[in-house]
């Protein structure tokens, strides 16, 4: 007998064609599954007409596992199908990165069908792994991107080309945010996530890293590397002077 339409996500935030893709997924990939997860921006207030559906299966084995991404009636959906164990190891390798797509999908979304059980119990080990916060960051991993930081830095006033200057700046704002979530002990995010993550952890943040960029196109480095400057002092400021890493070129 399966269970249906239980989770954390109440199956009424879902729109009913969002619920019949999903299903219609499984069963036109004549897939056994045990138990299926929905998820994907479709059921949050920032639903557009683009959003996705992620759809995790849990099969008793082969094909699995494997990810595919496809269209249903015209919604983009991704496939995330494991077995029990591949999700278990799956889970195990993304931990320590402190960033798990695939814990998320299991803790916080939808419990669309479970025939035997494993989907509750998968979904209470997402919910506890999720609270608990991620492994705690060592300082060797800190000091990495600290030098990377640095290393960028200087270069956005130094270029005078628009085209240098977005991607250097780009990649400035992006790898600012991660040491602010890893001292932090929130978890990681990349894309939308990190933005809004970090909104979660350090509010106002991401606002200003968005000012600092637009600052830098129009050839104005300054307020940037000032938001920059203020990170960095919270987990020890800029390094690059003396900075050595084993084993790395």
């Amino acid at each position: 007998m399966k269970a249906r339409a239980h989770g954390r996500t109440g199956a009424d935030s879902w729109p009913r064609d969002a619920l019949d893709a999903a299903r219609a997924v499984v069963e036109e990939q004549r897939l056994e599954a045990r138990t299926e997860f929905l998820g994907g921006g479709v059921a949050t207030g920032r639903r557009t007409a683009t959003s996705d559906l992620d759809v995790v299966v849990l099969l008793h084995g082969t094909p699995a596992p494997y990810r595919e991404s496809l269209q249903y009636a015209g919604r983009p959906v991704e496939t995330f199908v494991h077995t029990e164990a591949a999700w278990h190891a799956y889970i195990e390798r993304e931990l320590p990165t402190r960033r798990s797509p695939l814990l998320w999908m299991c803790a916080d979304e939808l419990l669309l069908f479970d025939t035997d059980g494993l989907g509750a119990r998968l979904a209470a080990q997402a919910r506890t792994l999720t609270a608990a916060g991620p492994p705690p960051v060592s300082a060797e991993e800190i000091d990495a991107c600290r030098y990377a930081i640095t290393d960028t830095l200087d270069d956005p006033a130094g270029r005078d080309g628009p085209r240098e200057r977005l991607f250097i700046a780009t990649e400035l704002v992006r790898r600012t945010g991660e040491p602010v979530q890893a001292v932090s002990g929130s978890w990681g995010g990349g894309g939308k996530w990190l933005a809004r993550r970090l909104e979660t952890t350090l509010p106002g943040l991401s606002t200003r890293l968005h000012h600092g960029l637009r600052e830098v196109l129009d050839g104005r480095a300054e307020p940037l590397v000032t938001v920059v400057d203020e990170v960095l002092g919270q987990v020890g400021g800029r390094l690059w002077v003396g900075y050595e890493r084993a084993g790395v070129s």
